[in-house]
């Protein structure tokens, strides 16, 4: 059989032969940081476990020469030269070829190679920092998903778990970091050669190198865990809040775990160029500076929120994803959806003033708005290339994932889902684990029948929406699939139905996983009067399913938001289902316009920013469908706004809370993106001050980006001086969250020649390509058509900048929000010859939305009463 094979047989394939293993890997790199190159050799230490003439693994745009490859079988005195070795680039592999067939067992195969630093932000890579005003190269390496192969050949899949003994040879005057502390270090003159201790057995995509010149702040755990935080030179103090937090985070993880964090160090650094937010290579975690870098006197509350959940979510994969690791690609959700779910679990304990939970529901939000279209994927994806793995790093894998994780622990109870979880991370330590074996230990922990119940949250994309409605004291309930195309699907689930009735000191739990179910409430009804009763189906928002009330119980329920019946996430999930049946096309305009208006007296940050979300989403799709009554519109909503502004006001009282600070910029923003007058003079009168005085406390980091966005409504192509101000403050900023605040104003300004300079500015040599998305995303309302021509025109050169996930954000956030079928073909027209693998599911995506805007837009001019309610509520103060 082996005589017979082929090269041939190798190329094409989704996954790599499986007749040798990868047990250990000796890897020397040598970094040269000027000539952004690098050399290296690795000594693969195999088992030959089925008759091959051939060795297949992965390798990209490495330079392997022939003489530099050999095999020594074990115990043999003689190394065997390949007869040939084929670099195949479409499929990322090596093939070596030999003469004869190998011996089976073990045996070592040793390849030298060479490779570029490249400036792409994966694989090993150059990131461009200052020291003493010059500019320096750091080396740095991303490997997830299938990038370890640009920077070494190996078996670059997580199944293929191995050892790892890595040794580098560096500038001596730099700091070299890897997963495990070193155990030595030599100098040699201009250059040291440093050695680290060998790495328990892991999957490629963990393994981490980086070569640069740090300053750092560290302290220990409680159990002897040396803890760092690496900066650039300088900006250690910014460190400190991160350390305090993964500190925290290691001891609760290990309790909550039932299994010791497994390494000796933990280290973490910010990379002043990096793709994602932050990657959990073992022992040594990446991040961008702006999600573990917190400045006490320029970073906003919401910066101080982003980097303890972030840590967080990284030090959960310290169990979640590298001790335990998913089989392959298709189970990408068991690392993200749970390291995003345990992520909410810590910050909710260090920090419960935050209410974390009820922020929870946004991160649901954006999981529902992803799959409720039909180009949305089922949460364990079949993965056929390579080219497909980077999509999935998406809302369904992250918080759709971490969605049906909190389902399912409500539904389980907290204490018996911790306990089988700690089974299963013990059982599958330094192994593989696929979706199945999750659900095994969990099923046996629980004795519920927790199979049945997932895979129809697993294993099919969407979701239900569940239509109730009264029929003789009877509540009939009935699901069907929901799209926000208004069709409807042909899905089905096993759903975790929670409700209760005219107060929570009732509920009821029960699976509902037919088309529909006639329900008694007898037993339930605790209303003394009519005028009390409500009914609300999933409980505090604690399941994955959007629910329909019928016209009478939608009234009780706003009556209820009036009221103050309703729990914090039950008044976020009321209007968040309503806003997304209108858009459907299930539920009229006005009826959501009248809800919004029942939460004048909301008291909760997070559901009053959702308010705000959706009111500026509404507005957005009037401009286009209504332009005659966005005036009335704009006004309703600026006086609804008005009293929370006037109550907060600009500056901090003493003592207020973490919330307070996040609710007003959020609010400020709003009124300055709606027109108001008082707000924008307010915030230029401020930020003139601030201009001349960095130090000035009359525009602190919370309110900022709102004075910035505000005083972006005062620019216009013949006056420029507001925009010319803030490029101001990004040249002379260092802090990279000032410089993300000032790149998210940028583009909000109304005059489409400014948007246009703006967006121009994303692909000059000031903004790295990492921070593109933040200009992306403030670009004004009246402004998408422009940003869309702008994508266009400059398409070839953004294609050859920029790949991966940071690709699929320019297809994303400048595609979605166009609202015409005009413009939906001509997006299909346009993509119909530029789709690669890599975006051909965002691009799927992004059109079918201009769709759904499209088909809202022609549902809104078709609401009669639209106008007279727009007036009345305009009025209505």
């Amino acid at each position: 059989m082996a005589a017979e094979q082929t090269a041939e047989q190798f190329k094409g394939q989704a996954r790599l032969p499986c007749f040798a293993t990868p047990r250990r890997y000796d890897l020397r790199l040598t970094p040269d940081l000027a000539a952004c190159a690098f050399a290296g050799e690795v000594a693969v230490g195999l088992e030959v476990t089925a008759p091959t003439r051939f060795l297949v693994l992965n390798a990209a745009e490495l330079d392997v020469a022939p003489g530099g490859v050999s095999f020594a079988p074990q115990g043999s005195g003689q190394a065997l030269q390949p007869v040939e070795v084929t670099n195949v680039p479409e499929d990322e592999i090596l093939i070596i070829c030999f003469n004869e067939v190998l011996p089976l067992g073990e045996g070592t195969l040793n390849i030298a190679f060479k490779g570029t630093l490249n400036d792409k932000m994966h694989g090993f890579y150059r990131s461009v920092y200052e020291l003493n005003g010059e500019k320096k190269n750091m080396a740095v390496t991303q490997f997830e998903s299938a990038d370890a192969r640009r920077c070494f050949p190996c078996w670059d899949e997580p199944a293929f778990k191995a050892i790892f003994k890595i040794t580098l040879e560096v500038p001596s005057e730099t700091v070299a970091l890897s997963n495990m502390p070193v155990i030595e270090e030599k100098v040699n003159g201009s250059t040291k050669t440093v050695y680290f201790q060998e790495t328990p057995i892991m999957s490629t995509y963990l393994v981490a190198v980086i070569v640069g010149i740090f300053d750092y702040v560290e302290d220990f755990t409680t159990d002897g865990t040396r803890v760092r935080v690496y900066t650039q030179v300088g900006k250690s103090a910014q460190g400190k809040f991160a350390l305090e937090v993964a500190l925290k985070t290691l001891v609760l993880f290990k309790e909550y775990f039932a299994v010791p964090y497994p390494l000796p160090k933990m280290d973490m650094i910010a990379i002043p160029d990096f793709a994602a937010g932050a990657m959990e290579n073992y022992g040594l975690v990446t991040y961008r500076e702006t999600a573990l870098l917190f400045d006490e006197k320029h970073s906003a509350a919401a910066n101080k929120q982003r980097v303890a959940v972030v840590v967080a979510h990284e030090l959960a994969h310290q169990w979640f994803g590298n001790l335990v690791t998913m089989e392959w690609w298709t189970h990408l959700w068991l690392n993200e959806g749970f390291a995003t779910w345990v992520s909410y679990l810590a910050a909710d304990q260090f920090f419960p003033e935050w209410n974390v939970w009820t922020q929870f529901l946004e991160e649901s939000t954006t999981g529902f708005q992803l799959d409720a279209l039909a180009g949305s994927h089922p949460i364990e994806v079949d993965i056929n290339h390579v080219d497909e793995i980077d999509e999935i790093f998406d809302a369904i894998s992250y918080r759709k994932g971490a969605s049906v994780i909190r389902m399912l622990q409500s539904y389980l109870g907290a204490e018996v889902f911790q306990k089988s979880l700690a089974a299963y991370i013990k059982k599958f330590a330094y192994s593989n684990a696929k979706t199945e074996d999750l659900w095994a230990a969990l099923e046996e922990g629980s004795g519920e029948p927790v199979r049945t119940l997932m895979h129809s949250w697993t294993k099919q994309q969407g979701y239900p929406v569940v239509s109730v409605k009264l029929k003789d004291g009877k509540l009939h309930l009935e699901q069907t699939q929901f799209l926000s195309s208004g069709s409807t699907g042909v899905g089905q689930w096993v759903v975790p139905i929670t409700l209760c009735c005219c107060s929570y000191s009732r509920q009821e739990k029960f699976l509902f996983n037919g088309k529909e179910e006639d329900f008694g409430l007898c037993g339930l009804m605790e209303c003394k009067k009519k005028d009390d009763f409500w009914i609300k189906l999933n409980v505090n928002q604690t399941s994955f399913y959007r629910v329909s009330y019928d016209e009478e119980l939608a009234s009780r329920l706003r009556y209820a938001i009036e009221t103050n019946k309703l729990s914090a996430a039950d008044r976020y999930g009321v209007l968040d289902d309503a806003y997304a049946l209108c858009m459907a096309g299930k539920q009229k305009l006005v009826s959501l316009l009248h809800l919004i208006a029942a939460y004048k007296d909301e008291t909760e940050y997070t559901v009053l920013a959702h308010v705000i979300t959706t009111s500026l989403n509404i507005a957005e799709m009037m401009a286009v469908a209504a332009p005659e009554e966005l005036g009335k519109l704009k006004k309703f909503l600026i006086d609804f706004l008005e009293p929370f502004a006037q109550k907060l006001g600009w500056d901090a009282k003493s003592g207020e809370g973490h919330l307070n600070a996040l609710l007003r910029g959020t609010l400020l923003t709003a009124l300055a993106e709606l027109g108001h007058e008082a707000t924008i003079n307010e915030a230029v009168r401020r930020f003139n001050v601030y201009l001349e005085d960095r130090e000035t406390p009359l525009l602190p980091p919370d309110v900022r980006k709102s004075a910035y966005v505000a005083l972006m409504q005062t620019v216009n192509k013949s006056n420029k001086t507001g925009y010319e101000s803030l490029l101001r403050i990004y040249r002379e900023t260092d802090l990279s969250q000032e410089k993300v605040r000032v790149l998210g104003s940028l583009a909000s300004c109304p005059d489409p020649v400014v948007v246009r300079e703006a967006l121009d500015f994303i692909l000059s040599h000031e903004v790295r390509n990492q921070d593109a998305i933040f200009l992306l995303r403030g670009v004004s309302s009246g402004a998408h058509e422009v940003a869309w021509q702008w994508l266009k025109d400059n398409w070839d050169y953004i294609l050859g900048a920029y790949s991966g996930t940071l690709l699929t954000y320019f297809v994303n956030i400048t595609v979605s929000p166009l609202a015409t079928d005009e413009k939906g073909d001509e997006a299909e027209e346009f993509f119909k010859s530029r789709t690669k693998a890599s975006i051909a599911r965002t691009v799927k995506q992004s059109i079918e939305r201009v769709r759904i805007n499209a088909q809202w837009v022609k549902s809104i001019k078709a609401e009669a009463d639209l106008a007279n309610v727009v007036k009345a509520l305009a009025h209505k103060n």
